[in-house]
């Protein structure tokens, strides 16, 4: 079976310009997260409660999807900004071939700092009630789910960078996405 095949997601029209992440997301009080799973390219199972204390990004996406595979590269800019103050990216890949189409494709694009996440069976969609990707779920230090955005987008901006900074300081976002300080 492919990778494009065995599973329920579909793919958003892809993006001549992704639009910057921060004028797409839907904000909102925070949430208790989908209690998502994954392994990582060891095969060793995690769940989003193992970095708590971090601002996440949390992305589900496949290396089949053409719109998935524009965002990614703002992903892996992005990761090393986010640094200084504790955030991570975990780029969830519901590729059915798991870390075999991951890894390789990672290698092809020269993506060395973001981990390789998978979940093949593409569990984590339901618990995202979602059939497309890519969709992405911000995460404050407490561990719970601030903002969404379901389709690609450029997270690699100063306003997305402004936000998370801050996401992690304060912990408190406000309704229109900016955080309280």
């Amino acid at each position: 079976m492919g990778a494009g095949t065995g599973n329920r997601a579909y793919a958003q029209t892809e993006f001549d310009d992704l639009p910057d992440a921060s004028t797409g997301w839907n904000a909102f009080a925070p949430v208790m997260p989908p209690p998502l799973t994954f392994q990582d390219a060891a095969g060793k199972t995690l769940t989003l409660a193992a970095f708590k204390g971090r601002v996440l990004l949390v992305n589900l996406w496949a290396t089949w999807c053409g719109p998935c595979k524009e965002e990614l590269p703002s992903f892996a800019a992005l990761a090393p900004k986010l640094k200084p103050f504790g955030g991570l990216v975990l780029p969830i890949s519901i590729d059915v071939d798991g870390v075999s189409a991951v890894r390789p494709y990672f290698e092809l694009q020269g993506i060395r700092n973001l981990p390789i996440l998978v979940n093949p069976s593409g569990d984590d969609l339901d618990m995202l009630q979602t059939n497309g990707i890519p969709v992405t779920l911000v995460i404050d230090p407490s561990g719970k789910a601030v903002a969404r955005l379901d389709g690609a987008a450029n997270w690699n901006t100063a306003p997305v960078v402004e936000f998370l900074r801050h996401l992690a300081k304060s912990g408190t976002p406000n309704p229109d996405g900016f955080t309280q300080t």
